[in-house]
């Protein structure tokens, strides 16, 4: 049950509750009034009769004298000199009214008391009807509220939603609208967190933009001057550390241009299929991979989509290499319409990294290898620029072990999709 069910299923049981006290309230309160008056009248006319018989020695209104069917509590108060009724209980309720007269008699009046006479029955259905009037116009009432408060959080967890996916320029205050309660405070507070998180963020982008410029120029000059060395075992270690620290820089250069939001895709015709298994020999070349430790399938046809095909290329040689340096071989590339799978047969992606998504600067778990976190996060900014989904998970298990490491990419259609 949501939160308008929830708030309107409150304001009927409360608002329900306190009409059934007040309805039972005016009732008994009735109740006791008609008793007071018809007590009330019985002592009217027993005094009337008193006086009657005292003065005629007749006694009127139906008046009995020692009466056998006198209530004993009746008789006994009225041998204490007092004048007095009493109410006999139902079946058959009796008001009774008795006072001594000379001769040290007893003289009483006995009538009907019915609890429920026309008038009682009348108030009682006005109270019934009335009050299952009020509670289904509460109800009605208490829905519309518990609607636009509904509503107004659901506005509040949208534009958190959209907060999440990246739209830092989404406003919570403006999806609630104009207001001064709660609500409105919850969102001005979201809308303080996202400006917030859009500075750190922002300020982030700079920093590494910057410093990845910054060292561009110094560390091109390191290579080429590790590349001036004299051979040797230790030339080559430098000429390596410099080979890293380069490409360091490049990934750095190339997340500042993700941050930056300037990154376009140059759509083409492409053939996926085919055009995996030509990057994935590529890749073999550049890396110098031996043949059977990356393995190409594809089921079903070949499709055509409308991609960059630089992009994809650049994603699939990230996956793999990451595959092959945290995992174990032989990496699994499977092409399927415009879903392209990526699995190892290492320990698999840490749960970290399955539930929240690649994080630059962390390199996972300690059994998949040391690394920056860059290539992973790269390659899911690739995939966002073609709009594509890229996910990472476990790999079903085929034997009872664990089945490794997958990573999948799911390439959007498109009106230019052709099968």
């Amino acid at each position: 049950m949501g939160l308008r069910g929830k708030l309107g299923l409150i304001f009927l049981l409360v608002s329900a509750l306190a009409i059934l006290v007040l309805c039972v309230a005016v009732y008994t309160q009735a109740q006791s009034a008609r008793l007071d008056r018809t007590r009330s009248f019985a002592d009217e006319r027993i005094q009337l009769a008193a006086q009657s018989y005292d003065t005629n020695d007749v006694p009127v209104f139906g008046a009995k004298l020692d009466d056998p069917d006198l209530p004993p509590q009746l008789r006994e108060a009225v041998l204490q000199g007092k004048r007095a009724t009493f109410k006999t209980g139902s079946p058959h309720a009796k008001m009774w009214a008795a006072v001594a007269v000379k001769d040290g008699k007893v003289l009483s009046i006995e009538q009907d008391y019915e609890s429920t006479d026309d008038s009682m029955k009348a108030l009682q259905q006005a109270l019934i009807l009335g009050g299952i009037g009020t509670v289904a116009l509460v109800a009605l009432v208490s829905v519309i509220l518990a609607g636009s408060l509904s509503k107004r959080i659901v506005a509040v967890a949208g534009t958190a939603r959209r907060i999440a996916a990246g739209d830092l320029d989404a406003s919570a205050a403006e999806a609630v609208g104009k207001g001064k309660d709660e609500v409105q405070s919850l969102a001005t507070a979201l809308d303080t967190m996202a400006s917030s998180l859009r500075g750190q963020l922002e300020a982030e982008r700079r920093f590494t933009a910057d410093v990845a410029h910054d060292l561009r120029t110094p560390v091109t000059g390191l290579t080429t001057a590790a590349e001036l060395l004299p051979p040797g075992r230790p030339s080559e270690l430098v000429r390596d550390r410099a080979k890293v620290l380069r490409r360091l820089v490049e990934d750095l250069l190339e997340i500042a241009r993700f941050d930056s939001g300037v990154e376009q895709a140059d759509l083409e015709l492409v053939g996926l299929g085919a055009f995996v298994g030509s990057a994935v020999g590529r890749l073999r070349m550049q890396q110098s991979l031996a043949p059977d430790s990356v393995i190409v399938r594809q089921t079903g046809p070949d499709e055509t989509v409308s991609t960059d095909s630089r992009r994809i290329e650049r994603i699939l040689a990230n996956l793999i290499v990451n595959a092959l340096r945290h995992g174990r071989p032989p990496v699994e590339v499977t092409v399927s319409g415009r879903t392209v799978e990526v699995v190892d047969h290492g320990n698999g992606y840490p749960e970290e990294l399955i539930a929240e998504g690649p994080r630059r600067f962390r390199s996972g778990m300690a059994e998949r290898g040391a690394g920056h976190g860059l290539g992973l996060t790269i390659a899911v900014g690739h995939a966002k620029v073609l709009g594509a989904e890229l996910t990472f998970g476990a790999a079903p298990s085929k034997d009872g072990s664990g089945g490794g490491a997958l990573a999948r990419l799911v390439l959007p259609p498109g009106p230019e999709t052709e099968s």
